[in-house]
């Protein structure tokens, strides 16, 4: 397979290739709603032979507006780019959202942006996506102004689930709410987080269950809990999944400190500290508790690991859709 390619604001112009399709949006998750859009720029692509790319934002246009707002995001531009490398994508242009783009009217970014650097001759977007200063692009300004400009602008429509339009802010709060299940159908595969192993303070070796500790993000809304996942090292065809039980939260039993993942992978033993492990959530298994003793608590670990291992028998096909970006 081709190398995903990614472009950003000080790649030479010729190192574009001229004619891409582009399939824009912010991606954060990249849901169902966004692989339509991606599919549609894949299809206009190979109609016309020509490459689809993602044309997406970084940092996310709400962390420029709202800068001292917490984001949950779904997932940072690493993930995304993985992701939308997964997707059969060519490649994705990351722009940056500054300043200078926040003040780029749409019509300017229409024709400097997509027309004359990047030189595009399809466009895919979802219904309600804008762009330019004061948000006023929008998929109808595409529509009209694409004859003039000789390109191809597909507009997709919202994509439902039991009659809910999927959207990461109602990914979001599935997440809070420890909706894993429901999540995982508008995202299309598992929701995944990745993060360095760090040092803990060793309790789960004490208690015969030692952990991978993983800081994640300030700003992650995910419920405190018990969770069935999937653990994933190496890259290329090195790459392998390895299923586990974590709990992610402020473990009240003894020190109720800061929020941290802690992954403990069945059948495993190995020293993680220091690899970055990929953590794909399958299965909400209960609410975080405090325990009376270590006795009690370790009884709980192994019913919460039999849970997992069910949960996870039961979803054999439950991985990230994953690219390989350098």
């Amino acid at each position: 397979m081709p190398a995903f390619t990614i472009i950003r604001d000080n790649t030479p112009k010729t190192a574009i290739p001229r004619g891409a399709v582009v399939a824009m949006g912010n991606f954060d998750g990249v849901h169902l709603g966004h692989r339509a859009v991606i599919a549609a720029a894949m299809e206009m692509g190979r109609t016309h032979g020509r490459p689809a790319l993602a044309l997406t934002f970084e940092p996310h246009p709400r962390r420029f507006f709202s800068p001292n707002t917490p984001q949950f995001r779904l997932t940072d531009e690493r993930a995304k780019l993985r992701l939308l490398a997964g997707t059969g994508l060519a490649g994705a242009v990351v722009m940056t959202f500054d300043k200078g783009r926040a003040g780029t009217s749409a019509q300017d970014f229409i024709y400097h942006d997509l027309i004359e650097r990047l030189g595009v001759s399809g466009i895919a977007v979802g219904y309600d996506f804008h762009f330019g200063k004061g948000r006023v692009g929008s998929p109808s300004l595409l529509v009209s102004e694409a004859p003039r400009l000789g390109i191809e602008v597909d507009v997709q429509p919202h994509v439902d689930i039991d009659e809910r339009p999927v959207s990461s802010s109602a990914i979001r709060m599935a997440l809070a709410e420890g909706e894993i299940g429901e999540a995982t159908r508008m995202l299309g595969g598992p929701w995944f987080v990745s993060g360095e192993v760090i040092h803990g303070e060793k309790r789960g070796r004490d208690l015969g269950y030692p952990t991978a500790n993983i800081r994640l993000d300030g700003n992650c809304g995910l419920k405190h809990g018990i969770y069935a996942v999937r653990v994933g090292r190496g890259d290329g065809k090195s790459r392998a999944w390895i299923d586990g039980v974590a709990s992610f939260g402020r473990r009240p039993t003894f020190d109720n400190g800061a929020p941290l993942l802690e992954v403990f992978l069945f059948d495993f033993k190995g020293d993680l500290y220091g690899e970055t492990l990929d953590v794909a959530f399958i299965g909400f298994i209960r609410e975080e508790l405090k325990f009376g003793g270590v006795d009690a608590l370790v009884r709980q670990m192994d019913d919460d690991s039999a849970k997992a291992r069910a949960q996870l028998l039961a979803a054999p096909d439950a991985f990230p859709k994953l690219g390989e970006i350098g």
